[in-house]
């Protein structure tokens, strides 16, 4: 009797034509016309459409600056260095992020503590921050990871009364919701990456918002010289007026504002057909075991934002122990595109153990401190696993039910029949997932 797995000979669960499904970014006429527009000006290196669309962005996110810059790191280092990161100061971050949530630290001689993840979540553990609080400690990233709200209520109650600032990172959740507050308004400072493989795709780009003015006029004296000027307020940064004090320049590139301008308006209604789409597939497999949605819990008034790199939790006991990296090959054969793992644990890699980045004559993570603060393999166990217990799911763009519908099939199909796939189960490599598993910020 021949299997039903496609992996194994039987037909594919996929049958239906995708077309663009998965087609991102979305540009239309309006947003081409927009950036022609910059170009035939010879505006590229302005400002006049990048302030309008800093005035757009801070009026739909909810606060009252916000500053564009060329990159979503960029706009993470000036959120470190207006709330205080200078040398021999520290972070603390979720060891599974992209690395610009922590990286550029170093720039302010800054380093970095790990912390642990939820493993349910996939964001920073509130249980695991407040016993690696210092007096060095300036502020806790808080990473919104793969579009989930981080539990952002004890986290602010740590910060507030310890008086450390929160840095949001809303690359990956633009839009979403905890407890019915928009993500990114919540901390001190946000900083997110708008590049095109982002749920708000603009092309290249960072944006930084905050309500606190002295953090958004640091953010200008950090990279913005052009308006390094008569208008900031800082007594602290008055005198230095006219040049950038960390030496950049960070300003967006216009053609990518004047898209921005575009996709922002468009992004309210691609953001509720993405969440249908995504929510539908997750409903249609809540009785399936051995995955299960990395989503907020119902009738919370907390919500996916954008649901950017699109994941789901793995259970193996629940599929008598089959490795996640058989589950995936299985629901590949099906025809989906799904991989295992997701971003590497940052405090593994040996830029944070022996890297001297700047000829200080020790590793940059312990070479402004008094402590060593390198964490070696077993300090973070949860983050150390997480490459086995999570995978990529497909981010659907459009609401048709029946694309959605086959594509959940193939998850249950090969859930269904995981007996089968235990005989020649290869196991798990060491390590899942890769240091920069999304490819820019």
């Amino acid at each position: 009797m021949s299997s039903e797995l496609a992996l194994l000979g039987g037909p594919k669960a996929i049958q239906t034509p995708i077309g663009n499904m998965f087609g991102w970014p979305i540009i239309t006429p309006e947003a081409e016309e927009a950036a022609l527009d910059v170009l035939r000006r010879g505006a590229m290196s302005g400002l006049d459409v990048t302030k309008d669309f800093e005035a757009e962005y801070a009026a739909w996110q909810g606060t009252e600056y916000a500053l564009a810059f060329s990159t979503g790191t960029g706009a993470l280092e000036a959120a470190m260095f207006g709330c205080g990161v200078r040398k021999g100061d520290e972070i603390i971050c979720p060891s599974v992020t992209y690395w610009a949530s922590a990286l550029p630290c170093f720039n302010l001689g800054g380093t970095v503590v790990f912390a642990e993840i939820d493993p349910d979540s996939l964001c920073i553990d509130p249980a695991d921050i407040e016993h690696r609080i210092t007096d060095r400690t300036k502020a806790i990233v808080v990473v919104h990871y793969c579009g989930h709200p981080a539990d952002m209520d004890p986290i602010m109650e740590i910060a507030e009364r310890r008086g450390v600032k929160v840095i949001e990172d809303v690359s990956h959740a633009h839009g979403g919701m905890y407890k019915g507050r928009k993500l990114g308004t919540i901390g001190h400072v946000a900083g997110m990456s708008l590049m095109s493989g982002k749920a708000l795709a603009i092309g290249e780009g960072g944006m930084l918002a905050t309500n606190d003015r002295e953090i958004y006029e640091h953010g200008i004296a950090w990279g913005h010289y052009g308006r390094f000027n008569d208008e900031i307020q800082s007594e602290a940064l008055r005198p230095y007026r006219g040049l950038p004090m960390g030496g950049h320049k960070y300003r967006m590139h216009q053609v990518s504002s004047a898209v921005g301008r575009v996709q922002l308006r468009e992004y309210i209604t691609r953001n509720v057909e993405i969440l249908k789409c995504m929510n539908y597939f997750w409903d249609l497999l809540e009785d399936v075991p051995g995955v299960k949605a990395h989503r907020p819990a119902k009738g919370t008034g907390s919500e996916m934002g954008g649901w950017y790199a699109a994941h789901g939790l793995y259970r193996a006991e629940e599929l008598g122990g089959l490795s996640i990296s058989r589950f995936c090959a299985a629901v590949n054969a099906e025809g989906v595109s799904c991989g295992p793992g997701c971003n590497r644990p940052l405090h593994l890699h040996p830029l944070f153990h022996t890297a001297d980045i700047y000829g200080q004559g020790a590793p940059t993570v312990i070479a402004n401190s008094d402590r060593d603060l390198r964490q070696e393999r077993g300090s973070l166990p949860v983050s150390e696993r997480i490459g086995r217990t999570v995978y990529g799911i497909p981010w659907f763009k459009h609401w048709r039910p029946e694309v959605i519908e086959e594509h959940a099939a193939a998850f249950r199909k090969v859930a269904e029949n995981y007996q089968e796939l235990l005989v020649d189960d290869p196991g798990d490599p060491e390590m899942l997932g890769d240091w920069h598993f999304f490819t820019h910020a």
